[in-house]
């Protein structure tokens, strides 16, 4: 009976087959781009341990672009810095590695 529906013949198949290959890539492409402020947020969590919402992030994006992104994480990392009176950077200055635990 399904036979009369579709026809079951090997290249059908293979186009079928090439069809939700298809499919799935585009969903997981889709997923990616709308992914991309949370992965976003969760590197720049553990790497500098700045917490931003998703949601900061996607406004900033649809206002300025990159650019709006890239100000906003500089002026992050600049307040991060000052709020730290011990810190004090300067050119100079050796890397502060004190994140990463005890060294050997």
């Amino acid at each position: 009976m399904i036979h009369n529906l579709i026809d079951l013949t090997p290249t059908n198949i293979l186009d079928l087959g090439a069809a939700a290959s298809m499919f799935v890539l585009l969903a997981l492409l889709v997923a990616s781009f709308l992914s991309r402020p949370r992965v976003f947020c969760q590197y720049l969590k553990h790497m500098t341990g700045i917490e931003l919402k998703p949601g900061q992030v996607k406004r900033r994006f649809k206002q300025n672009g990159r650019g709006g992104v890239r100000d906003l994480l500089i002026d992050l990392l600049i307040k991060e810095d000052l709020a730290d009176p011990n810190r004090v950077v300067t050119p100079d200055s050796k890397p502060d590695l004190s994140i990463f635990g005890p060294q050997t």
